[in-house]
């Protein structure tokens, strides 16, 4: 991953790397990562994940469609 640093903004390209690795999902991965989780509730956690990533793609394809 790479941010490049114009008119010696560190404070401007921060934000951007910050951003970037929100977006890739590396501070929820960091933060799952400090604790051991049993296989059963990773299982669980993932499920309810998938279940709240289909609501809200239906969600937003009904909106899309003007059904909401």
């Amino acid at each position: 991953m790479q941010v490049s640093v114009r008119d010696n903004n560190v404070e401007q390209a921060l934000r951007a790397l910050k951003k970037k690795l929100q977006r890739e999902g590396v501070f929820r991965e960091m933060k799952l990562k400090q604790h051991f989780e049993k296989p059963s509730v990773k299982r669980a956690r993932e499920q309810a994940e998938a279940v709240r990533r289909a609501r809200k793609l239906a969600r937003k394809k009904a909106q899309r469609e003007g059904n909401l």
